[in-house]
């Protein structure tokens, strides 16, 4: 499942000038499509969000969270130092390795390449909401039997990418779940053993031991 491409925000305002301090007076509107504070500016208005943490809510894992940081701040950063949710791992921190892959709406994304901000009005789903260790998933359960994880650091992101794959496509071939997957790297090489994981998964084989 190739990674999903955001719009693109107003003209003028982009990660790269958030990040670097430029664009800190851009209007919430072009920055997250909706007003963070919940209303809705005239046209003739501009909320102004920035520098210091601005208010807004999210839906991460079915659960609707009050938020209170800066507007460059990162899904990641947000999701790792803010709340306490690190499965989804900082690797490369530039959206080449997948480490730090959620799905928002349902589409896989790199979590390090979106701004928290940005996510308001979405469904953010991580790997702390499709199972715990004691009410494992199905593809949890199967990555564990096909021994398809070593080091493990990966292991989470694929996890939610192997996940959004069979929301999407029930019985994927083996090029479909290679494709599905090609956005995350696996510096141990278990993907046969992955590829296996979401196969039995599917019912459509896998292994058995």
């Amino acid at each position: 499942m190739p990674r999903k491409k955001l719009e693109s925000p107003a003209e003028g305002v982009s990660r790269r000038t958030f990040l670097k301090g430029a664009g800190i007076a851009a209007a919430a509107v072009g920055v997250s499509g909706v007003d963070v504070a919940g209303e809705t500016p005239s046209s003739q208005e501009s909320l102004i969000v920035g520098p210091g943490p601005v208010p807004f809510q999210l839906t991460i894992n079915g659960d609707t969270r009050s938020i209170e940081v800066p507007p460059s701040t990162t899904l990641l950063d947000l999701l790792r130092d803010k709340l306490g949710m690190t499965g989804s791992k900082r690797v490369c921190d530039r959206g080449s390795c997948g480490a730090c892959t959620v799905m928002f709406d349902g589409k896989i994304v790199d979590s390090c390449s979106i701004l928290a901000i940005d996510a308001v009005g979405r469904e953010i789903t991580t790997i702390e909401g499709i199972g715990t260790p004691e009410n494992l998933s199905a593809l949890q359960q199967a990555f564990i039997e096909c021994d398809a994880l070593q080091c493990g650091f990966c292991t989470p992101a694929m996890v939610v990418s192997c996940t959004a794959l069979l929301n999407d496509n029930a019985k994927p071939t083996r090029d479909e779940i290679r494709a599905g997957i090609s956005g995350n790297l696996c510096r141990c090489g278990t993907y046969i053993n992955v590829f296996e994981a979401v196969e039995k998964t599917s019912g459509q084989g896998g292994r058995d031991d």
